[in-house]
């Protein structure tokens, strides 16, 4: 049984103008133990679909299963097994760090220590400080404490480093590891590519509201086609034509001492190779590999920063 199973997913809303499509026909699958990334730009759906898969919206069609419960009609049985933190959310201003993190502890007939949570999200010199009072980074690594205190075995974290500085998001990761080294599945949306390359086992890549792919991040960039690049210096000029018919090679680009390969397989190796054996002295080799953001491009025709309608209040991520 997988731990998320969300099928032909739509959802609608109606507008002054028309009707706009949040999400169409998006199926999600997540196994025991697997960090899923959700990726895509602003207003592709992400934080509309894992709201239906929390059950915090209800899709116009499809069905969702979270361990196997209906999050509409088995609510309370869904709440013992899913944590879930996402974008906008209310928590009383008033109430310190500790109250809320006890608070949402005694929702639960077992779970973690709030008191550990709240160390463990690098919250201990606001353990006695009102949420009201706290940094959008701090209130940020509460909702994420709220979303863990009942020990659950299925957590959607939406735009979980939104706001944290470097040093607090790769503290945050290695919390999302520690979850899945646990067993525990992980619904992460993102457009980090760095947190979606480090964490997710698989990602699913929205667009407009669809699913515009579906793999492993390095599957997603294979997919797409895109070449390596090799980059390197040269002291004398490179003769024409001696790399063409590498293994590998699709094309070379000489700028002066720099040159540029790109082409696929073990570029950089055969490269490399061809050089020594033409007693060539290349300095400054590296090898530029594609990105989830070239895949992103290369799948889309656009960037994935690019925004071409804006977010709606009920789309903002």
């Amino acid at each position: 049984m997988s731990a998320v199973d969300a099928r032909n997913l739509t959802k609608s809303y109606r507008r002054k103008h028309g009707t706009t499509v949040a999400v169409d026909d998006v199926s999600l699958v997540a196994a025991e133990g697997e960090i899923l990334g959700i990726l895509g730009p602003n207003g592709a759906g992400k934080t509309t679909t894992v709201e239906m898969v929390a059950g915090v919206r209800r899709p116009d069609g499809g069905s969702v299963r979270v361990a196997g419960l209906d999050p509409f009609t088995e609510r309370a049985a869904v709440r013992r097994v899913l944590g879930v933190q996402l974008q906008s959310g209310y928590l009383h201003g008033a109430l310190t760090v500790r109250e809320l993190a006890h608070l949402y502890r005694s929702f639960y007939g077992a779970g973690h220590d709030p008191d550990d949570l709240v160390t463990t999200l690098g919250l201990d010199e606001q353990r006695d400080v009102r949420y009201e009072k706290l940094s959008g980074g701090q209130q940020q690594r509460v909702a994420i404490v709220l979303a863990l205190v009942g020990d659950p075995r299925v957590v959607v974290l939406d735009e979980l480093t939104t706001g944290l500085d470097p040093q607090a998001r790769r503290q945050v990761w290695g919390v999302v590891e520690r979850l899945r080294d646990d067993g525990v599945t992980v619904l992460l949306v993102s457009h980090l590519m760095e947190e979606v390359e480090r964490l997710c086992d698989r990602v699913t890549l929205l667009d407009g509201g669809r699913v515009v792919a579906h793999d492993t991040p390095a599957g997603l960039v294979a997919g797409a086609g895109l070449d390596q690049r090799v980059r390197f210096r040269v002291a004398a000029r490179l003769s024409p034509g001696l790399l063409d018919r590498v293994p590998g090679v699709d094309g070379v680009e000489v700028r002066g001492e720099q040159v540029v390969v790109t082409g696929h397989g073990e570029l950089l190796q055969e490269v490399s190779t061809a050089l020594v054996r033409a007693g060539v002295v290349a300095t400054e080799t590296r090898l530029e590999r594609a990105t989830l953001d070239d895949a992103f491009l290369a799948l889309t025709g656009r960037p994935l920063g690019d925004d071409p309608t804006r977010a709606t209040t009920e789309e903002a991520a």
